[in-house]
């Protein structure tokens, strides 16, 4: 619940934080969206009457909304979005930019995907194959874009360990009717001389363009430039981390060990410590591209970016 100091809130956005914070409401954009209509919602059925009140409300419906959960990117992306939109002299003014802030900021979310996929698909030519990790619906975007666009393309998918998930990369891509080579994560570099792209989703991408991604793909993009394989990560902006602006490191989670091995195979070894990392930090050194739906970028033009969507620092406009 709110601070008992903070101004009341509406039920719609009430409604909308317990949904996120128990993750009914998931995924990084579904997330996003869910916050700026609840922002929206909240700017529309206030009652204050002056716009000190007004602000205080929004601040108020901001923090209630970054408090379910802190850690995922996107939604304080979405909340400095829309917050640092919100400009005006009178209540009503102050009201309609939350509005117009929030509309334009679901609008961005709903056709990213596609603007991204063509952007990456431009990347690809016809008879490329590409290298995936893990699983990427903007990954995956670019790929479709390149089929829909009449090119052949084919892939070779790193099963990635431990959870596997690039048997739904493998899955998705027949279904598009890209013809697929499934294999080890540790044959990786072993086909990288038939690879004409590695292409990769992101978890985030910090300020110095520095790829967060599933544990594996620092070492993926080491192999791939010694290899001379160009490096392409698709991720939509809401993916970008602000907090880097300002030196912060992106925390990286570490997963249960059941993961990597049962109670009993545990109790079988002997006495071992288990560590089960999410995800790794793929220097921008190693990234020849990071494409967006405002276009692609090398690494170190991201910060003007993000600068541009998000603020000129981590500031956060929902606290005082």
């Amino acid at each position: 619940m709110t601070d008992t100091d903070d101004p009341a809130l509406c039920d719609a956005l009430e409604e909308t934080a317990e949904a996120i914070a128990t993750m009914e409401t998931r995924g990084a954009a579904t997330i996003a969206a869910a916050a700026a209509e609840a922002l929206a919602e909240q700017a529309r059925e206030t009652d204050a009457e002056s716009t000190a009140a007004f602000r205080e409300t929004m601040r108020a419906a901001g923090r209630r909304l970054y408090d379910t959960r802190p850690t995922a990117v996107s939604l304080p992306n979405a909340l400095r979005y829309v917050l640092g939109r919100m400009d005006g002299s009178t209540v009503p003014a102050l009201q309609s930019s939350v509005v117009e802030a929030a509309d334009a900021f679901r609008t961005r979310l709903d056709t990213a995907q596609d603007e991204l996929g063509s952007v990456g698909a431009n990347r690809l030519r016809d008879g490329d194959t590409v290298m995936t990790h893990c699983h990427s619906t903007d990954a995956l975007a670019c790929v479709e874009a390149a089929v829909e666009q009449g090119k052949d393309v084919s892939a070779i998918v790193k099963e990635t360990r431990p959870r596997n998930q690039g048997h739904i990369t493998a899955r998705q891509l027949r279904e598009m009717g890209v013809p697929v080579t499934l294999v080890v994560d540790s044959a990786a570099r072993r086909y990288l001389d038939e690879v004409d792209h590695v292409l990769v989703g992101a978890d985030s991408i910090a300020a110095d363009g520095g790829v967060v991604n599933k544990i594996g793909t620092s070492g993926l993009a080491v192999n791939a430039r010694e290899r001379g394989t160009p490096i392409m990560v698709a991720a939509q902006t809401i993916k970008f981390h602000p907090d880097t602006l300002t030196g912060h490191t992106v925390e990286i989670e570490m997963r249960d060990e059941s993961e990597l091995v049962s109670d009993e195979e545990r109790a079988d070894i002997g006495d071992i410590d288990v560590e089960n990392p999410a995800f790794d930090v793929t220097p921008p050194r190693y990234v020849d591209a990071i494409v967006t739906e405002s276009g692609q970028f090398p690494p170190e033009s991201i910060v003007t970016l993000m600068r541009e969507l998000f603020g000129e620092s981590a500031a956060k406009p929902w606290e005082e």
